[in-house]
Protein backbone atom coordinates (compact mmCIF):
# COMPACT_ATOMS: atom_id res chain seq x y z
CA UNK A 1 0.00 0.00 0.00
CA UNK A 2 1.68 3.71 -0.95
CA UNK A 3 1.41 6.18 1.45
CA UNK A 4 -1.23 9.22 1.12
CA UNK A 5 1.24 11.76 0.74
CA UNK A 6 1.91 13.57 -2.15
CA UNK A 7 1.33 11.79 -5.68
CA UNK A 8 4.68 11.17 -7.07
CA UNK A 9 4.45 8.02 -9.21
CA UNK A 10 2.59 7.57 -12.93
CA UNK A 11 -0.02 5.70 -12.78
CA UNK A 12 1.03 2.65 -14.36
CA UNK A 13 4.39 2.75 -14.00
CA UNK A 14 4.72 -0.32 -11.78
CA UNK A 15 3.76 -2.46 -14.76
CA UNK A 16 7.06 -2.45 -16.00
CA UNK A 17 8.97 -2.88 -12.71
CA UNK A 18 9.31 -6.61 -13.48
CA UNK A 19 12.41 -8.14 -15.97
CA UNK A 20 11.59 -8.97 -19.42
CA UNK A 21 10.44 -13.22 -19.04
CA UNK A 22 12.61 -15.64 -21.27
CA UNK A 23 10.87 -16.02 -24.46
CA UNK A 24 9.30 -19.85 -24.06
CA UNK A 25 8.23 -21.80 -27.12
CA UNK A 26 5.35 -23.46 -24.75
CA UNK A 27 2.24 -21.14 -25.86
CA UNK A 28 -0.77 -21.44 -23.54
CA UNK A 29 -4.06 -23.04 -24.19
CA UNK A 30 -5.24 -19.82 -26.18
CA UNK A 31 -2.78 -18.98 -28.75
CA UNK A 32 -4.28 -19.43 -32.23
CA UNK A 33 -2.06 -21.60 -34.66
CA UNK A 34 -0.65 -19.76 -37.49
CA UNK A 35 1.13 -20.71 -40.07
CA UNK A 36 5.01 -21.54 -39.42
CA UNK A 37 3.47 -23.02 -36.08
CA UNK A 38 5.90 -26.53 -35.54
CA UNK A 39 3.13 -29.29 -34.71
CA UNK A 40 3.87 -32.93 -33.82
CA UNK A 41 1.01 -35.75 -34.82
CA UNK A 42 1.09 -39.44 -33.92
CA UNK A 43 -1.26 -41.81 -35.01
CA UNK A 44 -1.15 -45.33 -33.55
CA UNK A 45 -4.01 -48.61 -33.76
CA UNK A 46 -5.42 -49.23 -37.02
CA UNK A 47 -3.16 -47.23 -38.43
CA UNK A 48 0.39 -45.67 -37.66
CA UNK A 49 1.75 -42.75 -38.97
CA UNK A 50 3.61 -39.28 -37.11
CA UNK A 51 4.77 -36.40 -38.77
CA UNK A 52 7.06 -33.29 -37.12
CA UNK A 53 6.03 -30.58 -39.42
CA UNK A 54 5.17 -26.70 -40.12
CA UNK A 55 2.30 -25.66 -40.37
CA UNK A 56 2.31 -24.22 -44.00
CA UNK A 57 1.42 -21.03 -45.90
CA UNK A 58 -1.97 -22.18 -46.62
CA UNK A 59 -2.84 -23.42 -42.81
CA UNK A 60 -2.18 -26.82 -43.83
CA UNK A 61 -0.29 -29.55 -42.05
CA UNK A 62 0.41 -32.65 -44.35
CA UNK A 63 -0.63 -36.11 -41.99
CA UNK A 64 1.03 -39.57 -44.57
CA UNK A 65 -2.10 -42.07 -45.20
CA UNK A 66 -4.52 -39.06 -44.13
CA UNK A 67 -3.73 -36.23 -45.90
CA UNK A 68 -3.89 -32.52 -45.06
CA UNK A 69 -5.40 -31.21 -41.82
CA UNK A 70 -6.47 -27.72 -41.67
CA UNK A 71 -5.11 -26.25 -38.08
CA UNK A 72 -4.63 -22.42 -38.89
CA UNK A 73 -7.26 -20.41 -36.88
CA UNK A 74 -7.35 -23.65 -34.45
CA UNK A 75 -6.62 -22.79 -30.11
CA UNK A 76 -3.83 -24.18 -29.01
CA UNK A 77 -5.52 -26.34 -26.52
CA UNK A 78 -8.34 -27.50 -29.29
CA UNK A 79 -5.59 -29.07 -31.12
CA UNK A 80 -5.81 -32.39 -29.77
CA UNK A 81 -9.93 -32.48 -30.74
CA UNK A 82 -9.43 -30.87 -34.31
CA UNK A 83 -6.32 -33.61 -35.17
CA UNK A 84 -8.18 -36.68 -33.64
CA UNK A 85 -11.91 -35.40 -35.46
CA UNK A 86 -9.84 -35.05 -38.48
CA UNK A 87 -8.19 -38.92 -38.19
CA UNK A 88 -11.87 -40.49 -37.17
CA UNK A 89 -13.77 -38.96 -39.93
CA UNK A 90 -11.58 -41.62 -41.93
CA UNK A 91 -10.39 -44.47 -39.55
CA UNK A 92 -13.66 -44.67 -37.15
CA UNK A 93 -12.07 -47.45 -34.88
CA UNK A 94 -8.98 -48.75 -32.53
CA UNK A 95 -6.87 -45.43 -33.39
CA UNK A 96 -5.43 -43.30 -30.94
CA UNK A 97 -3.97 -39.75 -31.83
CA UNK A 98 -1.86 -37.09 -29.92
CA UNK A 99 -1.16 -33.95 -31.55
CA UNK A 100 0.54 -31.12 -29.51
CA UNK A 101 2.04 -27.69 -30.49
CA UNK A 102 5.83 -27.78 -30.15
CA UNK A 103 6.88 -24.08 -31.05
CA UNK A 104 5.31 -21.06 -32.03
CA UNK A 105 6.71 -18.55 -35.16
CA UNK A 106 9.55 -16.23 -33.92
CA UNK A 107 9.15 -12.88 -34.67
CA UNK A 108 11.15 -9.92 -34.54
CA UNK A 109 9.51 -6.60 -33.50
CA UNK A 110 10.46 -2.88 -33.20
CA UNK A 111 9.96 -1.31 -30.00
CA UNK A 112 10.34 2.79 -30.29
CA UNK A 113 8.78 5.92 -29.13
CA UNK A 114 9.11 6.95 -25.57
CA UNK A 115 10.78 3.64 -24.10
CA UNK A 116 13.71 3.40 -21.88
CA UNK A 117 15.68 0.62 -24.73
CA UNK A 118 14.19 1.46 -27.99
CA UNK A 119 14.80 -1.10 -30.61
CA UNK A 120 14.07 -4.61 -32.08
CA UNK A 121 13.52 -7.40 -29.55
CA UNK A 122 12.76 -10.95 -30.66
CA UNK A 123 9.72 -13.35 -29.32
CA UNK A 124 7.28 -15.51 -30.54
CA UNK A 125 3.79 -14.64 -32.13
CA UNK A 126 2.36 -15.82 -28.93
CA UNK A 127 3.86 -12.64 -26.99
CA UNK A 128 1.43 -9.56 -26.31
CA UNK A 129 2.00 -6.26 -26.90
CA UNK A 130 2.91 -5.72 -23.39
CA UNK A 131 5.85 -8.41 -23.22
CA UNK A 132 7.57 -6.30 -25.46
CA UNK A 133 7.46 -3.15 -24.33
CA UNK A 134 8.74 -5.11 -21.16
CA UNK A 135 12.08 -6.13 -23.24
CA UNK A 136 12.28 -2.67 -23.92
CA UNK A 137 12.53 -1.41 -20.29
CA UNK A 138 8.64 -0.37 -20.91
CA UNK A 139 7.45 3.52 -20.89
CA UNK A 140 9.32 6.17 -19.95
CA UNK A 141 7.44 7.55 -17.02
CA UNK A 142 8.24 10.92 -17.23
CA UNK A 143 7.95 11.54 -20.78
CA UNK A 144 6.11 8.10 -22.57
CA UNK A 145 2.67 8.05 -22.81
CA UNK A 146 0.94 4.71 -20.96
CA UNK A 147 -2.49 5.87 -23.27
CA UNK A 148 -1.11 6.56 -26.69
CA UNK A 149 0.84 3.06 -27.90
CA UNK A 150 0.16 2.71 -31.46
CA UNK A 151 0.94 -0.83 -33.47
CA UNK A 152 1.83 -0.30 -37.10
CA UNK A 153 2.40 -2.10 -40.20
CA UNK A 154 3.13 -1.65 -43.69
CA UNK A 155 3.39 1.80 -43.05
CA UNK A 156 0.09 2.21 -41.17
CA UNK A 157 -1.76 1.95 -37.75
CA UNK A 158 -3.43 -1.28 -37.08
CA UNK A 159 -3.83 -0.79 -33.55
CA UNK A 160 -4.01 1.60 -30.64
CA UNK A 161 -3.42 0.65 -26.67
CA UNK A 162 -4.71 2.21 -23.70
CA UNK A 163 -2.74 0.70 -21.07
CA UNK A 164 -5.04 2.10 -18.78
CA UNK A 165 -7.75 0.06 -19.94
CA UNK A 166 -5.82 -2.78 -19.35
CA UNK A 167 -5.07 -1.78 -15.80
CA UNK A 168 -8.42 -1.31 -14.81
CA UNK A 169 -10.48 -3.42 -16.93
CA UNK A 170 -7.84 -5.91 -17.67
CA UNK A 171 -8.88 -5.38 -21.71
CA UNK A 172 -6.37 -5.51 -24.39
CA UNK A 173 -7.51 -5.37 -27.91
CA UNK A 174 -7.09 -9.04 -30.02
CA UNK A 175 -4.48 -8.48 -31.64
CA UNK A 176 -1.51 -10.68 -32.72
CA UNK A 177 2.07 -9.08 -34.04
CA UNK A 178 3.93 -10.40 -36.83
CA UNK A 179 7.40 -10.14 -37.67
CA UNK A 180 8.35 -6.35 -38.43
CA UNK A 181 5.87 -5.11 -36.50
CA UNK A 182 6.58 -1.71 -34.97
CA UNK A 183 5.46 -0.14 -31.80
CA UNK A 184 5.28 3.12 -31.12
CA UNK A 185 4.89 4.70 -27.50
CA UNK A 186 3.58 8.47 -28.10
CA UNK A 187 4.46 11.41 -25.90
CA UNK A 188 3.33 12.05 -22.70
CA UNK A 189 0.05 13.78 -22.16
CA UNK A 190 -1.18 15.84 -19.51
CA UNK A 191 -1.28 14.45 -15.76
CA UNK A 192 -3.26 15.12 -13.33
CA UNK A 193 -1.99 13.96 -9.46
CA UNK A 194 -4.37 13.04 -6.67
CA UNK A 195 -3.48 12.69 -3.00
CA UNK A 196 -4.85 12.60 0.29
CA UNK A 197 -7.53 10.62 1.29
CA UNK A 198 -8.20 8.15 -1.63
CA UNK A 199 -6.65 4.80 -2.86
CA UNK A 200 -5.07 5.24 -5.82
CA UNK A 201 -2.29 8.03 -4.81
CA UNK A 202 -0.70 8.75 -8.71
CA UNK A 203 -0.42 11.07 -10.84
CA UNK A 204 -3.12 9.84 -13.59
CA UNK A 205 -2.16 10.74 -17.38
CA UNK A 206 -5.01 12.80 -19.50
CA UNK A 207 -6.38 11.28 -22.45
CA UNK A 208 -6.62 14.60 -23.67
CA UNK A 209 -5.66 18.21 -22.87
CA UNK A 210 -8.12 18.30 -19.57
CA UNK A 211 -9.46 15.50 -16.97
CA UNK A 212 -13.05 15.78 -15.64
CA UNK A 213 -13.45 15.72 -12.08
CA UNK A 214 -15.74 13.06 -12.67
CA UNK A 215 -12.98 10.60 -14.67
CA UNK A 216 -10.53 11.84 -12.08
CA UNK A 217 -12.66 10.05 -9.11
CA UNK A 218 -12.87 7.22 -11.03
CA UNK A 219 -9.10 6.46 -11.37
CA UNK A 220 -8.08 8.20 -7.84
CA UNK A 221 -11.21 6.12 -5.57
CA UNK A 222 -11.74 8.52 -2.87
CA UNK A 223 -12.36 7.03 0.55
CA UNK A 224 -15.50 7.26 2.32
CA UNK A 225 -14.33 10.01 4.88
CA UNK A 226 -12.91 12.18 2.01
CA UNK A 227 -15.42 15.27 2.21
CA UNK A 228 -13.69 17.74 0.33
CA UNK A 229 -11.22 18.96 -2.20
CA UNK A 230 -8.41 21.48 -3.07
CA UNK A 231 -7.72 21.79 -6.72
CA UNK A 232 -3.89 23.44 -7.26
CA UNK A 233 -2.35 24.42 -10.58
CA UNK A 234 -1.69 27.51 -12.63
CA UNK A 235 -4.19 29.11 -15.23
CA UNK A 236 -2.85 31.56 -17.73
CA UNK A 237 0.79 31.04 -15.60
CA UNK A 238 -0.26 32.63 -12.54
CA UNK A 239 -0.98 30.30 -9.90
CA UNK A 240 -4.62 28.55 -9.40
CA UNK A 241 -6.43 27.20 -6.05
CA UNK A 242 -10.00 26.02 -5.73
CA UNK A 243 -12.07 24.59 -2.64
CA UNK A 244 -14.48 22.49 -3.67
CA UNK A 245 -17.01 19.67 -2.14
CA UNK A 246 -16.58 16.29 -4.46
CA UNK A 247 -20.62 16.85 -5.87
CA UNK A 248 -18.66 20.15 -7.04
CA UNK A 249 -15.57 18.33 -8.38
CA UNK A 250 -17.71 16.06 -10.53
CA UNK A 251 -18.44 19.14 -13.09
CA UNK A 252 -14.75 20.63 -12.88
CA UNK A 253 -11.63 20.23 -15.67
CA UNK A 254 -8.26 19.72 -14.66
CA UNK A 255 -5.49 20.73 -16.80
CA UNK A 256 -1.49 19.38 -16.77
CA UNK A 257 0.57 19.74 -13.48
CA UNK A 258 -2.99 19.87 -11.60
CA UNK A 259 -2.78 18.34 -8.19
CA UNK A 260 -6.56 17.51 -6.49
CA UNK A 261 -6.06 16.82 -2.32
CA UNK A 262 -8.56 14.53 -1.08
CA UNK A 263 -9.29 15.52 2.80
CA UNK A 264 -11.58 15.11 5.18
CA UNK A 265 -13.53 18.36 5.72
CA UNK A 266 -16.69 17.91 7.73
CA UNK A 267 -17.23 17.22 11.44
CA UNK A 268 -18.34 13.78 12.45
CA UNK A 269 -22.00 14.03 13.38
CA UNK A 270 -21.40 11.46 16.52
CA UNK A 271 -18.96 10.63 19.26
CA UNK A 272 -17.70 7.79 20.54
CA UNK A 273 -17.39 7.23 24.64
CA UNK A 274 -15.81 4.36 26.30
CA UNK A 275 -17.32 3.30 29.45
CA UNK A 276 -15.44 1.69 32.11
CA UNK A 277 -15.61 0.39 35.72
CA UNK A 278 -18.42 -1.24 37.16
CA UNK A 279 -21.05 -1.91 34.19
CA UNK A 280 -23.52 -4.59 32.86
CA UNK A 281 -23.87 -2.86 29.10
CA UNK A 282 -21.51 -2.31 26.43
CA UNK A 283 -17.78 -0.44 27.12
CA UNK A 284 -18.04 1.81 23.73
CA UNK A 285 -21.16 3.99 23.10
CA UNK A 286 -22.04 6.48 20.06
CA UNK A 287 -23.80 8.94 20.10
CA UNK A 288 -24.72 12.33 18.90
CA UNK A 289 -22.36 15.47 19.48
CA UNK A 290 -24.07 17.35 21.61
CA UNK A 291 -25.20 14.78 23.91
CA UNK A 292 -25.06 15.45 27.67
CA UNK A 293 -23.91 13.17 30.40
CA UNK A 294 -27.01 12.98 32.16
CA UNK A 295 -28.78 11.88 29.78
CA UNK A 296 -26.32 9.30 28.02
CA UNK A 297 -25.96 7.79 31.48
CA UNK A 298 -29.44 6.92 31.25
CA UNK A 299 -28.25 4.11 28.61
CA UNK A 300 -25.54 2.95 30.96
CA UNK A 301 -26.94 -0.32 32.47
CA UNK A 302 -25.38 -1.06 35.85
CA UNK A 303 -25.76 -3.06 39.12
CA UNK A 304 -26.89 -0.76 41.59
CA UNK A 305 -25.77 -3.29 44.67
CA UNK A 306 -22.10 -2.91 43.12
CA UNK A 307 -21.88 0.72 41.62
CA UNK A 308 -21.37 3.71 42.68
CA UNK A 309 -23.57 6.27 40.97
CA UNK A 310 -22.49 9.46 42.80
CA UNK A 311 -18.74 9.05 42.41
CA UNK A 312 -18.94 8.76 38.57
CA UNK A 313 -16.55 11.05 36.64
CA UNK A 314 -14.43 11.79 33.10
CA UNK A 315 -11.19 11.35 31.62
CA UNK A 316 -11.05 13.78 29.45
CA UNK A 317 -7.96 13.34 26.41
CA UNK A 318 -8.55 17.08 25.83
CA UNK A 319 -8.24 18.31 29.83
CA UNK A 320 -5.23 15.60 29.82
CA UNK A 321 -2.88 17.55 27.52
CA UNK A 322 -4.09 20.76 28.23
CA UNK A 323 -3.06 19.52 32.30
CA UNK A 324 0.01 18.13 30.31
CA UNK A 325 1.21 21.29 29.23
CA UNK A 326 0.33 23.71 32.38
CA UNK A 327 3.07 21.20 34.39
CA UNK A 328 5.38 21.22 31.71
CA UNK A 329 5.34 25.06 32.22
CA UNK A 330 5.60 25.11 36.03
CA UNK A 331 8.68 22.57 35.80
CA UNK A 332 10.41 24.70 33.36
CA UNK A 333 9.96 27.51 35.91
CA UNK A 334 10.85 25.92 38.83
CA UNK A 335 13.87 24.48 36.84
CA UNK A 336 14.72 28.05 35.91
CA UNK A 337 14.40 29.26 39.66
CA UNK A 338 17.11 26.72 40.86
CA UNK A 339 19.85 27.48 38.28
CA UNK A 340 19.55 31.41 38.78
CA UNK A 341 19.46 30.89 42.51
CA UNK A 342 22.61 33.31 43.69
CA UNK A 343 24.26 32.43 47.06
CA UNK A 344 25.70 35.36 49.20
CA UNK A 345 27.97 32.46 51.88
CA UNK A 346 29.45 29.36 51.25
CA UNK A 347 27.21 27.66 53.78
CA UNK A 348 24.20 28.69 51.40
CA UNK A 349 26.02 27.32 48.64
CA UNK A 350 26.76 24.29 49.91
CA UNK A 351 22.59 23.86 50.85
CA UNK A 352 21.29 24.97 47.73
CA UNK A 353 23.81 22.63 46.39
CA UNK A 354 22.25 19.87 47.75
CA UNK A 355 19.24 21.07 47.08
CA UNK A 356 19.15 21.33 43.50
CA UNK A 357 19.95 17.59 43.19
CA UNK A 358 17.17 17.02 45.30
CA UNK A 359 14.81 19.32 43.14
CA UNK A 360 16.43 18.12 40.26
CA UNK A 361 15.44 14.31 40.74
CA UNK A 362 12.09 16.01 41.75
CA UNK A 363 11.68 17.38 37.95
CA UNK A 364 12.86 14.10 36.21
CA UNK A 365 9.97 12.08 38.05
CA UNK A 366 7.41 15.08 37.53
CA UNK A 367 8.07 15.19 33.36
CA UNK A 368 7.33 11.74 33.56
CA UNK A 369 3.86 12.36 35.34
CA UNK A 370 1.06 11.46 32.65
CA UNK A 371 -1.68 13.57 33.62
CA UNK A 372 -5.27 11.58 32.92
CA UNK A 373 -7.43 14.36 32.19
CA UNK A 374 -9.84 13.61 35.24
CA UNK A 375 -13.48 15.76 35.34
CA UNK A 376 -15.57 15.96 38.38
CA UNK A 377 -18.95 15.83 36.92
CA UNK A 378 -20.90 15.04 40.29
CA UNK A 379 -22.00 17.39 42.89
CA UNK A 380 -21.34 17.61 46.54
CA UNK A 381 -24.84 16.18 46.61
CA UNK A 382 -24.22 13.06 43.92
CA UNK A 383 -25.84 14.60 41.33
CA UNK A 384 -24.76 14.73 37.79
CA UNK A 385 -23.80 18.48 35.96
CA UNK A 386 -24.62 19.14 32.44
CA UNK A 387 -21.98 18.91 30.90
CA UNK A 388 -21.79 18.34 27.06
CA UNK A 389 -19.75 14.98 26.28
CA UNK A 390 -16.52 14.87 23.79
CA UNK A 391 -15.57 12.67 20.93
CA UNK A 392 -12.87 10.36 22.87
CA UNK A 393 -14.43 10.70 26.64
CA UNK A 394 -14.54 7.64 29.10
CA UNK A 395 -17.18 7.59 31.64
CA UNK A 396 -15.69 5.88 34.55
CA UNK A 397 -18.48 4.36 37.60
CA UNK A 398 -16.43 3.30 40.35
CA UNK A 399 -17.78 -0.01 42.22
CA UNK A 400 -19.29 0.78 45.55
CA UNK A 401 -16.64 0.22 48.50
CA UNK A 402 -16.84 -0.02 52.25
CA UNK A 403 -13.94 1.53 53.13
CA UNK A 404 -12.28 4.71 53.87
CA UNK A 405 -8.26 5.01 52.69
CA UNK A 406 -5.54 7.38 54.94
CA UNK A 407 -2.43 7.74 53.33
CA UNK A 408 0.43 10.03 53.25
CA UNK A 409 2.16 11.69 55.51
CA UNK A 410 0.65 8.69 59.01
CA UNK A 411 2.42 6.31 61.08
CA UNK A 412 0.26 3.42 59.44
CA UNK A 413 -1.16 4.04 55.70
CA UNK A 414 -4.17 1.46 55.62
CA UNK A 415 -8.19 1.03 54.82
CA UNK A 416 -10.23 1.40 57.40
CA UNK A 417 -13.92 -0.09 57.27
CA UNK A 418 -16.38 2.93 57.10
CA UNK A 419 -18.62 4.03 60.12
CA UNK A 420 -20.89 6.93 59.34
CA UNK A 421 -20.06 8.44 62.66
CA UNK A 422 -16.10 8.82 62.44
CA UNK A 423 -14.49 12.17 61.42
CA UNK A 424 -11.15 12.86 60.00
CA UNK A 425 -9.07 13.05 62.84
CA UNK A 426 -11.19 9.42 64.18
CA UNK A 427 -9.96 8.09 60.61
CA UNK A 428 -6.41 9.36 61.47
CA UNK A 429 -5.54 7.68 64.86
CA UNK A 430 -7.13 4.81 63.62
CA UNK A 431 -3.52 5.31 61.20
CA UNK A 432 -1.53 5.62 63.97
CA UNK A 433 -1.39 9.71 64.00
CA UNK A 434 0.38 12.01 61.82
CA UNK A 435 4.12 11.22 60.80
CA UNK A 436 6.58 13.69 62.09
CA UNK A 437 6.04 16.20 58.31
CA UNK A 438 2.59 15.74 58.50
CA UNK A 439 -0.32 17.61 60.03
CA UNK A 440 -4.04 18.29 59.86
CA UNK A 441 -3.29 21.46 58.01
CA UNK A 442 -2.27 19.67 54.87
CA UNK A 443 -5.28 16.79 54.90
CA UNK A 444 -6.83 16.47 52.37
CA UNK A 445 -10.13 14.59 51.15
CA UNK A 446 -10.39 12.79 47.72
CA UNK A 447 -14.02 11.71 46.93
CA UNK A 448 -14.95 8.37 44.42
CA UNK A 449 -15.69 11.23 41.85
CA UNK A 450 -12.08 13.06 41.95
CA UNK A 451 -13.52 15.58 44.11
CA UNK A 452 -10.48 16.86 46.32
CA UNK A 453 -12.21 18.56 49.25
CA UNK A 454 -9.73 20.90 51.77
CA UNK A 455 -12.84 21.15 54.64
CA UNK A 456 -12.12 18.86 56.92
CA UNK A 457 -15.28 19.27 59.29
CA UNK A 458 -16.89 17.53 56.08
CA UNK A 459 -17.79 13.39 56.68
CA UNK A 460 -15.92 10.89 55.11
CA UNK A 461 -17.92 8.88 52.75
CA UNK A 462 -17.12 5.11 51.80
CA UNK A 463 -14.89 4.69 48.98
CA UNK A 464 -13.30 8.22 50.11
CA UNK A 465 -9.15 8.54 50.80
CA UNK A 466 -7.77 11.21 53.07
CA UNK A 467 -4.16 11.73 51.91
CA UNK A 468 -1.85 13.59 54.52
CA UNK A 469 0.85 16.02 52.37
CA UNK A 470 4.22 16.44 53.49
CA UNK A 471 4.99 19.57 55.61
CA UNK A 472 7.94 21.32 54.40
CA UNK A 473 10.01 23.58 56.58
CA UNK A 474 11.08 26.69 54.70
CA UNK A 475 14.40 26.42 56.60
CA UNK A 476 15.67 23.48 54.53
CA UNK A 477 14.23 23.90 51.29
CA UNK A 478 14.88 27.99 49.74
CA UNK A 479 12.59 27.39 46.94
CA UNK A 480 10.19 25.89 48.91
CA UNK A 481 7.02 28.11 47.31
CA UNK A 482 7.68 27.07 43.91
CA UNK A 483 8.51 23.65 44.63
CA UNK A 484 4.74 23.20 46.76
CA UNK A 485 3.58 24.51 43.90
CA UNK A 486 4.62 22.29 41.50
CA UNK A 487 4.18 18.89 43.75
CA UNK A 488 0.43 19.64 44.16
CA UNK A 489 0.54 19.93 40.16
CA UNK A 490 2.13 16.33 39.67
CA UNK A 491 0.45 14.93 42.71
CA UNK A 492 -3.36 15.86 41.68
CA UNK A 493 -2.71 16.45 38.09
CA UNK A 494 -6.00 14.40 37.17
CA UNK A 495 -7.91 15.74 40.41
CA UNK A 496 -10.27 18.78 40.59
CA UNK A 497 -10.61 20.71 43.56
CA UNK A 498 -13.83 21.83 44.32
Amino acid sequence: NRAAGVATAVFGASLFTRDAAAVSDAPNPNYIVNPGDRVSVRVWGAVEAETLGQVDGAGMLFLPQIGPVRLAGTRAGDLQRVVEAEVRRIYTQQVQVYAVLLSTQRIGVFVTGFVRMPGRFGGSAADSVIDFLVRAGGVDAARGSYRDIQVRRGGGVVASLDLYRFLIDGQLPALRLQEGDTLVVGRQHAVVGADGAVRNNFLFEVPGRAMSGRELIELARPLPSATNAIIQGSRDGRPFSRYVTLSELQGASMTDQDTVSFITDSPSRTIRINVEGSRIGPSVLVADRDTQLCNLLNYVAVDPLLANTQGVFLLRPRVAAQQSRTMEEALDRLERQLFLATSQTTGVSLIRTNEAQLVSQFIARGRRTRPDGLVVVMDQNGQCAPVRLEDGDVIVIPERSQTVLVSGEVNAPRAILWQANLTVADYVRQAGGYAPRGASSTMMIRRASGELVLDLNQTPRPGDELIALPRLDPRYLQLLTDFTQVAFQIAFAARAVR
